[in-house]
């Protein structure tokens, strides 16, 4: 059995984990290095027995990796976790206090900034800190605010990666359908809303202060991060409407051309996707019925998948036609091919292919995909060879206006 010491192992590698997961992380360690001038800046878990590094920007050459510890009371954070203030100085040696304190001197610094982080339920996690051996001009009180909204930004995706991995490992388990459905309306309904709004109210705040530029990089940053949670609590809508309700809701209307809602998709990821080429040949008749809104949904959907796992030295090809009594839809790109066992996994809920490089998203794109089509009274299929590549086909039954 094991004792305190394991339980306070097992907490801080999961913190390390759960830091590593979060892809805004890197940025934001980015962002800080630019703002404070500094050349390290960390996401550090401070417990009263120990600071370990959960994520590391060093051009300092400090030499701390991500899971290793500095001794706790070698460090200004232990301060932190006490007073709960930022602390920030340009110029230890000339400072008041902390030209005395014993962390510049252990570790030869003269600039250093440290604000804490809290958990979603106001728990001191630990600390956003940055520091180098120079001296440096800074602002303190707008510095302190920068890294604080940098922090708050930081709690926000820790509360999300939390909320929806919770709410993933519910859906795994064996219960009651309308207890099911009632966790999904309180997480959506309000425990992913809650870290969106911190982060657009982070983004409000950035707009209304009187900060140099670098904070504009601050404010894309946090609008970027929103949105994304945005997308992410649309995927779980659509995951909560086709598996807990009566599937996927779609507005058959008269559209027309489906062919030029190709195109502009196609447009669309191309340019949001610059090293990727994108080859498209669609000929399809006019006047069809289908949601252009879910099908752009669809069709975005296999072309970011081909992007992400394609080789992107060759080109994704997307080929539209009328066949017999339906309209078929094909996306293709080259790279590894998938197993076959693996093939009939993808259309499933939360299914992402093991991966060297860690991605992105729920796993639901292909599963929402997936609903859109059987939603059109349509299938969507995928094969994967070496010599053919790997190709998602969408059929659509033929219905005129």
């Amino acid at each position: 059995m094991g004792g305190p010491g394991d339980i306070l192992q097992t907490d801080i590698d999961e913190s390390v984990a759960a830091i590593a997961r979060l892809s805004v992380v890197p940025r934001i360690l980015d962002a800080v290095v630019r703002a404070t001038g500094m050349r390290f800046a960390a996401v550090a878990r401070v417990t009263e027995n120990r600071w370990t590094a959960c994520a590391v920007r060093d051009e300092l050459g400090f030499g701390l990796q991500p899971g290793e510890d500095l001794v706790l009371e070698t460090t200004i954070c232990n301060d932190i976790r006490s007073h709960r203030q930022p602390v920030v100085f340009g110029n230890a040696s000339a400072h008041a206090i902390y030209s005395q304190h014993h962390t510049p001197q252990h570790y030869g610094l003269q600039s250093y900034a440290s604000v804490p982080i809290y958990t979603v339920g106001g728990e001191f996690f630990g600390t956003l800190c940055a520091i180098d051996s120079r001296p440096l001009a800074v602002d303190e009180e707008k510095l302190a605010t920068e890294m604080t909204l940098y922090g708050e930004l930081i709690a926000s995706h820790m509360a999300l990666e939390g909320r929806l991995a919770h709410a993933e490992r519910a859906l795994r388990s064996s219960m009651d359908e309308g207890v099911l459905r009632e966790q999904f309306l309180a997480v959506v309904g309000h425990d992913l809303r809650s870290p969106l709004q911190a982060a657009g109210m982070a983004a409000e705040s950035l707009a209304d202060m009187d900060l140099p530029p670098r904070a504009g990089r601050l404010a894309k940053v946090i609008t970027a991060s929103a949105r994304r949670m945005a997308d992410l609590i649309d995927d779980i809508m659509d995951f909560a409407r086709a598996r807990l309700a009566s599937g996927i809701p779609v507005a058959q209307l008269d559209q027309g051309d489906l062919g030029a809602l190709v195109a502009r998709v196609v447009t669309e990821v191309a340019a949001a996707h610059p090293a990727a080429t994108i080859v498209s040949e669609v000929d399809m008749p006019g006047n069809l019925r289908f949601d252009p809104v879910r099908l752009q949904q669809l069709l975005a959907n296999l072309l970011n998948n081909a992007i992400a796992h394609g080789d992107t030295r060759r080109a994704i090809r997307v080929d539209g036609r009328a066949e017999d009594d339906a309209i078929v839809l094909a996306v293709t790109n080259f790279g590894t091919p998938i197993d076959p066992a693996t093939q009939g996994m993808l259309f499933q809920p939360f299914y992402r292919p093991e991966s060297a490089t860690p991605r992105p998203g729920l796993g639901l794109g292909l599963y929402i995909a997936s609903e859109i089509a059987r939603a059109h009274g349509g299938t969507l299929t995928v094969c994967s060879s070496a010599a053919e590549g790997t190709c998602f086909t969408l059929r659509l039954p033929l219905i005129g206006a």
